[in-house]
């Protein structure tokens, strides 16, 4: 069932350039299951023998990882993402029963960072390790390619960095997810203050938390570096106040 998944979903996202192809769902579903395995062995190291452990169900976290990407809006639309009709057409054609589906649904449903906005979280232990998966791959080594990848795609401005334009660091729901794919203080390096570097305090689980640290430093390094290069003070000075405060700036 779950290999059927893949092949669909990975058919469907092969050419996807934006950095939410198959590439990425690959990394979220490893990374997916990695942290379900730690979680579930945390969950054995129980003080009170009658407290109940929380078994993680694997194929939920497995399909969830696997299809969170497919109905994306800046893939399909808003319209398109709301109704999850390619996360249904898959997972109905390879004959998973409604419950499954159903639960696999509500995780899509309330993942992402323009969720989060809105006050909408995962609320069960399999929706918590896939919405941390897809966020530490948002984030690190591949978080700084994925957000070049996509500002230069046919979905952004293809704006990299503008000194020019500082970011909206305390960005709403309504501004980050307007009626378009972009918005007026977008670009690559924006990117990182608007989301990227909030992420690290987003994380649901404890493996989340532990992987997310090792990639935040990794994308203050590299802004460190990359405003050295570019002359940028006031960005180094704009970075070091967002890091003590990110409402301050």
């Amino acid at each position: 069932m779950i290999e059927k998944v893949k092949e669909s979903v990975y058919k469907l996202l092969m050419n996807e350039t934006s950095g939410h192809g198959s590439d990425h769902i690959d990394r979220v579903y490893r990374l997916a299951m990695t942290f379900a395995e730690k979680e579930q062995a945390d969950t054995l190291v129980v003080c009170d023998e009658n407290a109940p452990n929380e078994t993680i169900n694997k194929d939920i976290v497995a399909l969830a990882a696997l299809l969170h990407d497919v109905d994306d809006y800046k893939l399909v639309g808003k319209e398109g993402s709301e109704a999850l009709t390619n996360a249904r057409k898959i997972m109905t054609n390879v004959g998973i029963d409604n419950d499954l589906q159903g639960t696999v649904l509500q995780i899509i449903q309330t993942m992402g960072y323009n969720k989060y906005l809105k006050g909408i979280r995962p609320s069960s232990l399999e929706g918590k390790i896939v919405s941390d998966a897809d966020m530490c791959d948002a984030i690190g080594a591949n978080g700084i390619i994925r957000s070049v990848v996509y500002a230069v795609s046919p979905k952004a401005n293809g704006t990299i960095f503008d000194k020019r334009i500082f970011p909206n660091a305390n960005i709403t729901s309504l501004e980050y997810n307007s009626d378009v794919t972009t918005h007026s203080t977008d670009n690559a390096i924006n990117h990182f203050f608007e989301k990227l570097l909030k992420l690290k305090d987003l994380m649901m689980t404890e493996s989340g938390r532990l992987e997310a640290v090792s990639r935040h430093e990794i994308m203050v390094e590299f802004l460190t570096h990359f405003f050295t290069e570019e002359d940028a003070p006031e960005w180094l000075e704009y970075l070091t106040c967002y890091l003590e405060n990110p409402h301050s700036v």
